[in-house]
């Protein structure tokens, strides 16, 4: 009876442990510049696989203006998968690009 007591609680401390993902995610990379109004670009990583990238730049459309912005997204499922997004953006709206 001792053993199967035993057995139990230490099956409880190993769910109970956390997993590898639930540790901090790291900043490997973090780049960005900023050019005012005009136009801006950031790029970072980090350590638990995910990456974003964008670029924004302003565009002069007859009388007005509209940030132009292309960009790209991924990160790792829990599967184990890497997922990837990647789109542009401008006055007529968002465009996911497949």
């Amino acid at each position: 009876m001792k053993f199967v007591v035993a057995f139990a609680v230490l099956i409880a401390v190993c769910a109970a442990a956390p997993a590898e993902s639930d540790k901090p995610a790291v900043i490997l990379r973090d780049i960005r510049t900023n050019n005012g109004i005009d136009n801006y670009k950031f790029d970072y990583e980090t350590s638990n696989g995910i990456q974003r990238q964008e670029i924004g730049e302003l565009k002069q459309i007859e009388d007005n203006a509209a940030i132009v912005v292309r960009g790209s997204a991924s990160w790792i499922s829990p599967e184990g998968t890497v997922v990837e997004l990647k789109y542009t953006a401008d006055e007529n709206g968002y465009h996911p690009i497949v």
